[in-house]
Formats: C-alpha cells, sequence, structure tokens
C-alpha cells in the first residue's frame, strides 16, 4: 500500500502551485492545467502571472509574499472565495545563492530561511485548517537532495531542505490516518532561474518539464518521497549511508576542499 492515496485523475480538482512564476513550479502548473486541473498560481512577480493565465485561461492567479504572513493568509481567503476547496498544495517557492562557512553572510542566511522554510508554515497554517475539515486533500514540499546530508557552497540553501524533509515526515505521521496525503520533493539539478548562477558543473541535469512529470507520475504511485533524477539521486541516497568518517573525506576528494 502507498504511503499516501494515488493522485490520478486531476480533472476537475484545485491546484495551488506557490511559486509559479519560474522554473519547476511554472512547469508543474502548466502540467496540472493541461491535465485539467483547476490551477491557482501565486508567487511575488505579477507579470509572470499574468503570463502563464494568458496561456491557461482558466487559471487564476494570485500574487503574494510568503515572507509575509498577512499576504499568504489574504490570497488563500481568495482563493477559498473562488473555489472552496483544495486538492493540492505545492510548496515551491525558493530561494538559493551559494555560500560557504569562510564567507558567511547573515543577511543572506536568515533570507533562505524565511522564504524557503518559513513561507512554508506560513502556506500551511493557511491551508491544514481548510484540509482537515476536507477530510482529504495533499500537502507537497520542494525542498532538495542539498537537504540529506551536507554539502559545499550549501551553507544557507541545504539547511532549509533539510527542514521541510523533516516537517514533511512530521506532517504525514500526523495526517495520513486523516486521509490527507503529504509528499517531499527532493530534486537534484534542475534548469532554472535558481541554478543559473552556479559556478560548477551539475551532473544529471534535467529541464524543468522532466521534473513536473516526475512529480506527477511520484503523485500518481503515492509517494512520499519524490525524488529525481533517479540516476542522480539513487547515488546521493547511498551516501546518506555513509558514516561521517568517510563521508567527510570523500566528499572532501569529490570536490576539491
Amino acid at each position: 500500500m502507498p504511503p499516501n492515496p494515488p493522485l490520478t485523475d486531476w480533472r476537475g480538482r484545485v491546484a495551488w502551485i506557490v511559486g509559479a512564476s519560474s522554473g519547476i513550479g511554472r512547469a508543474t502548473a502548466a502540467r496540472l492545467a493541461r491535465a485539467g486541473a483547476q490551477v491557482v498560481v501565486s508567487a511575488r512577480s505579477r507579470d509572470a502571472l499574468a503570463g502563464f493565465v494568458d496561456t491557461y485561461p482558466g487559471a487564476l492567479a494570485l500574487p503574494l509574499d510568503v515572507t509575509q504572513r498577512d499576504s499568504v493568509l489574504a490570497a488563500h481567503d481568495d482563493q477559498m472565495g473562488r473555489f472552496g476547496r483544495i486538492d493540492l498544495l505545492l510548496y515551491c517557492a525558493g530561494h538559493y545563492q551559494a555560500q560557504r562557512a569562510t564567507a558567511l553572510d547573515l543577511d543572506e542566511l536568515l533570507r533562505h530561511e524565511q522564504v524557503n522554510y518559513v513561507g512554508a508554515l506560513h502556506v500551511l497554517d493557511a491551508v491544514l485548517p481548510v484540509l482537515l475539515a476536507q477530510g482529504s486533500g495533499h500537502l507537497s514540499f520542494v525542498a532538495s537532495v542539498a537537504g540529506w546530508r551536507g554539502l559545499p557552497n550549501a551553507l544557507a540553501y541545504g539547511p532549509t531542505k533539510a527542514a521541510l524533509n523533516n516537517l514533511a515526515e512530521c506532517l504525514h505521521l500526523d495526517l495520513s490516518a486523516r486521509g490527507l496525503g503529504v509528499s517531499v520533493i527532493n530534486p537534484g539539478f534542475v534548469e532554472t532561474p535558481l541554478t543559473a548562477g552556479n559556478p560548477f558543473p551539475m551532473p544529471a541535469l534535467i529541464q524543468p518539464d522532466e521534473a513536473a512529470a516526475a512529480m506527477l507520475a511520484g503523485w500518481a504511485r503515492g509517494e512520499f518521497d519524490i525524488h529525481y533524477p533517479k540516476r542522480f539521486t539513487r547515488l546521493l541516497r547511498l551516501l546518506r549511508c555513509l558514516p561521517h568518517r568517510l563521508y567527510f573525506p570523500l566528499v572532501r576528494k569529490v570536490t576539491g576542499l
């Protein structure tokens, strides 16, 4: 039996994508719209959301700032006033800037925390009462393989994605018996505006639409941990099993630290 109720038929389902202005979020919103879902797209960029609605006229654009609780609540109220329910909440808002401890930037550390994790809590606070009242629905959070273990250049980013993985596990334990699905998305390298500035080669780099296809396939199978591309993420899963006395020297050797 899969960890979650499989999501296979999107016709008529209401899917709220937070972080839909570009990259994985926009590609997933597009796939859901083509599959027949009623898609609600949110992000800070009004122009990007308007462009999505121009392409998919049935979609609803609700601009918001995930770091502002009142902004999230207002968008949620608008969405509920229009549709009265939520079948999927995908939290895909993210911030990324490479950082190492030798050049610590507290403002950037806190910016990552506010967008990548606290923003997810703001959205969770808004939608969870609705899902509990419905007795159905699915929460999905886009984390990263960078949250599985400590990695170079991930001082600001990795801990926030580790927090999302832990949050999703806690939520699944609390909510599965109530009929709710919870999943966490752990991508490898995807070609998006967030990764465009990486100064290093990105192995197994894929396009946003490939990432979106993997996510819909994972939801259809009822998976909890949806990670991709498998040729890369399976290797990183093995690294999770290594003791620190082996892991640290291996990462230093591979990355040239």
